[in-house]
Parts: structure tokens; sequence; C-alpha cells
């Protein structure tokens, strides 16, 4: 029987585990961690969203640039099927009012326990603490508990993750050991990531509070969501999706009022003050909170007392910050192994029967469930190919 080793248990490892070994492959999955999916299972604390139940054509679109490259990994295994490969698990799913699809469980645990058993069954062996080091010949090599260890592999699976939350296993270590093999790298940088702002002691009280309803841009991208007012800065979906713009440049501006349009802004603020303050009045004409007004005078040192002026800023107002967050603490990276590297089939083009999956290619996408349906899709691709090499033989 021929074997295939997968190095690395995360969605797309475990996805191209499961293909081969229905296939009739022999498998090995080998995980450097002493458990598997960790960063899997850390992403499903706050909800698991698995994908996002959209048509395929703005599904595939949120690739960007790398659209027509996943275009095909991502029909054969589309949203849909990611729903059906999780109710096959026993997985009750729900969809959200902004389409994302989740567990009824909302947590990873279950998905995982659920999965891990499937691939008992097709007589998977998963061995951990097994971190690979490299190729030597035809052989893979590994430092383990027990020492030094090799395996052959008439197929070889690459689900080694990005380079972000180095604690889960995602350490982008790999680098070093296809770089010199002749594999082409895109560099690292991170995705889905916060954004640094240094606040002042005026933020102390309001940090922890979160920006409901507003509008984010920078640049090309923008997003309707959420942004948490943290300690180091801004974070949160919405903050996560204009990330990129960040990363290449683009100013971040922030609409504190997306559902009013800045003539209706205007009639309001123009209406008398009294003898309220300025804020005051923006609360009370505008019913913004706390939160938002206080960023505003964060921001702008002292607010524009004309209506049209303070209506202008409130719909777009810049947000000085300090870059993106650390790389370990983005969601996902950019770079990895380049298109180049790699045939229609993932298998890298200097070395043969080796395949590379999921995150540690060169795409990004924004979270929402468009990061784990690629690294199931590209996984799955990568093991009906594999499997089907193999089986010619």
């Amino acid at each position: 029987m021929k074997h295939a080793v997968v190095i690395g248990s995360g969605p797309a490892g475990l996805m191209a585990a499961q293909v081969l070994a229905q296939s009739g492959i022999s498998v090995t999955v080998c995980e450097a961690k002493p458990s598997v999916g960790r960063k899997f299972l850390m992403a499903g604390k706050s909800g698991l969203n698995i994908t996002k139940a959209e048509a395929i054509e703005p599904f595939q679109a949120s690739y960007t640039e790398a659209e027509p490259w996943l275009a095909p990994m991502l029909s054969a295994f589309d949203p849909d099927a990611v729903q059906a490969w999780a109710g096959d698990l026993g997985q009750e799913l729900f969809t959200g009012t902004t389409d994302r699809v989740f567990p009824k469980a909302m947590k990873a645990s279950p998905l995982l326990r659920a999965w891990l058993a499937r691939l008992d069954t097709l007589g998977v062996t998963l061995n951990t603490r097994w971190r690979w080091t490299g190729i030597e010949g035809n052989m893979l090599c590994f430092d383990t508990a027990e020492g030094p260890q090799t395996l052959q592999a008439d197929a070889t699976i690459l689900a080694l993750g990005g380079a972000s939350w180095q604690r889960l296993g995602s350490d982008g270590a790999w680098s070093e050991i296809l770089s010199p093999l002749g594999v082409s790298l895109a560099p690292f940088a991170p995705a889905n990531a916060g954004v640094t702002v240094e606040w002042s002691a005026y933020m102390d009280k309001h940090l922890g509070a979160a920006l409901k309803g507003i509008a984010l841009r920078s640049g090309p991208y923008a997003s309707r969501g959420e942004a948490v007012l943290s300690r180091r800065g801004l974070e949160g979906g919405g903050i996560y999706s204009v990330s990129r713009g960040v990363r290449e440049g683009h100013r971040l501006v922030v609409d504190l009022a997306p559902d009013q349009t800045v003539a209706a802004l205007i009639a309001k603020l123009s209406k008398p003050r009294g003898k309220n303050t300025l804020t005051n009045h923006i609360r009370k004409a505008l019913k913004l909170d706390a939160a938002k007004i206080a960023l505003m005078q964060e921001v702008v040192v002292p607010l524009p007392q004309e209506p049209k002026a303070l209506a202008l800023l409130i719909k777009s107002l810049p947000v000085k910050h300090a870059g993106l967050r650390p790389m370990d603490e983005a969601i996902s990276t950019a770079g990895g192994v380049a298109q180049a590297a790699v045939n229609e089939a993932l298998m890298l083009n200097a070395l043969p029967n080796v395949y590379a999956v999921g995150e540690m290619l060169d795409w990004e996408a924004p979270t929402g469930g468009y990061l784990i349906t690629a690294c199931l899709a590209t996984g799955a691709w990568a093991g009906h190919h594999a499997a089907a090499r193999l089986n010619a033989v």
C-alpha cells in the first residue's frame, strides 16, 4: 500500500489526510505540538465560523489577486461542500444574519473530536510531538520525544501554517527548510491584524469598549463591523477586514454614523444647543455613544464647532496609528510558498511528490469563513491529486 505523510494537523492537513485515506492510501499525520488543531481550536473560542453562505462568485472574489489561483479549488470544495462535510460529521449548523456559518455548538472542539474519530476509523496514524526538520534523500526527518526519527513517504503534504501565533504551532520555521531547497517564498506579513494606536491617558476609561455600527476604510478596503478600543489600539472584525490597507500604507478612516448622510448630520447638529456642551449636543442630537465621542476627541483637539465641519469629521474620522500589531498577534499571514513554486496540483516544483496546502501558501483573505474554507479546499485539492498520482502508479 502506498504511504503518504501529512505534516501539520490544522484544517488543511487533516482534510488532506481524510481524502488520501478515503482513496485507499496509508496516511501518517505528524504534528510538532502535543495535540492537534491548536489554532483551529483557538479560532473557535469566540464561535467557529467555518464558511460563508454566499454565491461562489462573490465568495471567490474575496481572495483578491489570489482568486484566479484558488478558484478551481474553491469551486471543487465550495461553501456548500464545507457545510456538507461538517454535517456528515454530525455537526448541526446555522447561518447568521451576515451569512456566516457556524456549528450550533459554536465551539471547534466537538467538530474536531468527530473529525479525529473519523480519521481513526480510516486508519490514519497520528504522531504528536514530531517536529519536521527537513528532507534527506527520500526520507523525512523529525525531532521527537524519543529522539530523531525518519519516515519514508510516497507523497508528502506540507500543511505547516503561516507565521502567526507561534505558541500554537504556526511559526513559519519551515521557510528555513524549504528556501535552501529551491522553493520560492514570498515574505511573511501580518494579515487580519489589529492596529497599534498610542492612546493618551484620556482614553483609559474607554478601553475595552466596542465601537458598534461603524464603517471603516483604508485605501481600497472597506468594511462594516465593530472595533474594540483595546490598550494596544484597535482590534476586532471590522479592523481586521481593512488591515491590509493599513499594511500597504493607506490612511485608516472611520465613519461613526454610516447610516446617516452628511446632510442629515448637519441638520441635526444645527439645532439649538441651549446650555449643552458640544459633546452633550453631539450625544443627544446624533445618539452617538461615549466611546465614539471619546475617539473623536482623542483624534481631533479641539472638535470643530461648525455643524458642517463636525458632520464631515464624523463621517470620515482619520485615526492616527503606528501600523499593524506584530505578526505573531495576527489572525493570519500573507506570504509563504509562492504560486510559481507549485504546479496546478499544489505539488512543489522543486520537490516531486511534496505538496503545500493551507496558510503556508501565499494567499490571504478576510475573516468570515474564508480562511478556513480555503484551508479545507486546498487540503482536499492536494489530497485528491496526490491520491490519483499514487493510485495511477
